[in-house]
């Protein structure tokens, strides 16, 4: 498990089950190094001020990750974590390695944003 205060994906039906009961999800597929806990902490601290936007972490070396390290958009990241972005189930952004704070707030901000009919 990973020692972050998001919410763990376990498993694949997990992982189908965050990105299909939410509209705008964010999944970091890490582990507990330099690269990847500065992501995590990003996404603590954005997640207050994008509540439309659910928030998970997932390790990296689970079996059941291959959901994340298996999509066509991940072909060829050479560094983790691997950030995932869905909207309405759909892969439409994903990242690879340390992020800065802005750069997630960009991805958010044009890629999930809140529905008109929310």
């Amino acid at each position: 498990m990973l020692y972050t205060n998001l919410k763990h994906i376990e498993n694949a039906a997990d992982h189908a089950k965050a990105i299909s009961q939410n509209e705008n999800v964010m999944v970091i597929c890490g582990r507990m190094g330099p690269m990847c806990i500065p992501v995590y902490g990003i996404a603590e601290e954005l997640e207050k001020d994008y509540e439309h936007v659910k928030f998970f972490d997932m390790e990296f070396d689970n079996p059941e990750s291959h959901v994340i390290r298996d999509i066509p958009e991940v072909r060829g990241f050479m560094g983790i974590p691997f950030t995932i972005y869905y909207k309405n189930g759909k892969v439409v952004k994903a990242t690879s390695s340390i992020q800065t704070k802005q750069q997630v707030k960009t991805i958010l901000d044009e890629y999930l944003t809140v529905s008109v009919n929310a």
